[in-house]
């Protein structure tokens, strides 16, 4: 089976995004910071970048990020997963009702039967890549509260929100043994294997 890799940026004070995330406001008042690092990569950066892409069979996503992603400040015909980079690999969005209306409609698969569904049909497309939880904070949480996630991919940007969607809210004790971490001028870079 594919690896299963949660890979999120989170901000200094644990939140995935600033107040007030959503479709007309993308990571929330103060957010946009919390991306520096993979929309102006500096070369560090740029090549975790590539690494995480090169290595991504499948995309996992919750239906609040999608609803972001698919909005008018969202991804485009040169933004998408990966940041600047071309890639399209299959995008799954764990929701209970899938949307009316898809503005990248060529890009979304949507999955109703769960988070452990999503990851089976991931594995299933990703083939020998990883199966990749991109966010948002939610649906990294569920993954790891119910032992569905091998590894934790945290790029940690030099900021301070105060407020937001926090990522570890709740969840369930869960042991973690660092297995790389990089630094850049932007953002620290920790690999986890979840045990």
């Amino acid at each position: 089976m594919a690896r299963v890799v949660a890979d999120i940026t989170i901000s200094l004070d644990g939140f995935v995004t600033g107040p007030k995330p959503g479709p007309g406001a993308g990571l929330g008042e103060g957010g946009e910071p919390l991306h520096h690092w993979a929309m102006r990569p500096d070369p560090v950066d740029a090549d975790i970048l590539d690494q995480a892409v090169a290595a991504t069979g499948a995309v996992i996503m919750g239906r609040r990020l999608f609803d972001v992603v698919d909005g008018p400040h969202g991804w485009n015909e040169d933004r998408g997963y990966g940041a600047g980079h071309n890639t399209e690999p299959p995008v799954l969005v764990v929701t209970s009702t899938p949307p009316d209306r898809v503005r990248l409609t060529d890009r979304f698969t949507f999955v109703i039967d769960g988070l452990s569904g999503a990851i089976a049909k991931g594995a299933a497309l990703a083939g020998d890549r990883d199966v990749v939880i991109m966010g948002g904070g939610e649906t990294i949480r569920s993954a790891l509260d119910a032992g569905l996630v091998h590894e934790l991919r945290l790029h940690i940007a030099p900021v301070l929100l105060g407020n937001g969607t926090p990522l570890f809210d709740g969840l369930s004790s869960r042991r973690l043994h660092q297995v790389h971490a990089r630094g850049s001028g932007q953002a620290i870079h920790v690999t986890y294997r979840v045990e």
